[in-house]
């Protein structure tokens, strides 16, 4: 016996069939990419190849540890610099000055990083806009002076060597496997953090204050907070990021450490991928990481990588100012279906509702 949402149902165009392939494809996709990223180093690639994939993902780490504040809060901060090159130094002093072993000391320097952040936080986001931009690249300025003229403790310009936690008898390539193996682990760890803060009352209070920051402030929202918790958490998550690519790298230059360079990028990489996608900077950092180190490669010391960067973020912007992830996104929602509401059927097609529902009343009876 037919009824009326069985109507319904049909004039949905078969709507659910096409909505389970659209979200069959789209784990497929990240089942394909998670199974890539982990076998990758089984494929035989060789030690130069490694480490780009080590960079690769160092990159995708600080991303997504960016992507805390700039995807929830929409503060876009270009001096996240300070706090991986932060982490980075820390972990090298707490392990030569103090004898922390590296593991605590990678721990224990992001905590102190983000203790750290606390007063930062209090002065940088009581600004918005181009003010925070200021204050934020006036921090990895401070950093980069600090560090660099403070030559008894950070070694200066010369530099500052950190040990490397497996010890000589590990050689590189297989150094360069077991950092690439680390880093997923802190990429799963943040996205999984992200993912759950996406989800809860605090990231929707967040997303609240990306979109009208005075409207939430006028609904009872902590606005500020809120900002500082998430400030914080990107604080840790991308010191922590810096100080296992210190770990890796094995030497820290201050120059390199707190470059300007480096927060763009992280932007960069956020923008181009998806800046409030949870997979969008990872993404994002897999295109703009293999092309930094492939026109390195191609082009040596020549400062034409910038180049192709700044006009890879200027096609971003005008044509996908949302970034890829968000793109494609759309472009699924248009070959979705939508079911039909009784209040777009036209008169003739309620007559014929109404005629079916009248005949199976009578058969009924």
């Amino acid at each position: 016996m037919r009824n009326a949402s069985d109507t319904a149902t049909t004039s949905a165009s078969g709507s659910p069939t096409v909505v389970r392939v659209i979200r069959g494809v789209q784990v497929l996709a990240v089942v394909a990419a998670a199974i890539g990223v982990l076998v990758f180093p089984q494929t035989g690639p060789g030690p130069f190849i490694m480490s780009v994939g080590v960079v690769i993902l160092s990159y995708a780490c600080m991303a997504t540890g960016w992507n805390f504040v700039g995807g929830f809060t929409g503060y876009i901060s270009l001096g996240h610099a300070a706090f991986t090159g932060l982490g980075g130094y820390l972990v090298g002093l707490l392990i030569l000055r103090a004898d922390v072993p590296s593991w605590i000391a990678l721990v224990l320097a992001a905590v102190i990083v983000a203790v750290l952040s606390i007063p930062i936080g209090f002065a940088s986001l009581r600004v918005r806009g181009a003010s925070f931009v200021i204050m934020s690249l006036a921090l990895v300025l401070i950093m980069l002076l600090i560090f660099q003229s403070w030559s008894d403790v950070t070694g200066g310009s010369n530099g500052l060597r950190v040990p490397r936690p497996f010890g000589p008898e590990v050689l590189r390539p297989e150094q360069h496997e077991r950092f690439y193996y680390l880093h997923v682990l802190l990429l799963v760890i943040m996205l999984v953090a992200w993912w759950a803060i996406d989800r809860s009352r605090f990231g929707a209070g967040l997303k609240a204050i990306r979109e009208d920051e005075d409207k939430a402030q006028s609904l009872g929202i902590p606005t500020f907070g809120y900002k500082l918790s998430v400030y914080v958490i990107s604080a840790f998550f991308t010191a922590l990021a810096g100080g296992l690519y210190a770990l890796w790298f094995g030497f820290l230059d201050p120059i390199f450490q707190f470059s300007i360079l480096t927060g763009s990028y992280m932007v960069l990489m956020s923008l181009l991928g998806g800046i409030r996608s949870l997979f969008g900077p990872a993404l994002g950092a897999a295109i703009v990481g293999y092309a930094i180190e492939f026109f390195k490669a191609q082009y040596g010391d020549t400062q034409f990588h910038l180049v192709a960067l700044g006009l890879l973020l200027g096609l971003v912007v005008l044509f996908m100012p949302e970034g890829i992830l968000p793109s494609l996104g759309r472009l699924l929602d248009r070959l979705r279906p939508s079911a039909t509401s009784i209040r777009e059927e036209s008169a003739e097609e309620l007559a014929n509702k109404r005629a079916v529902l009248v005949g199976d009343n009578g058969g009924a009876s």
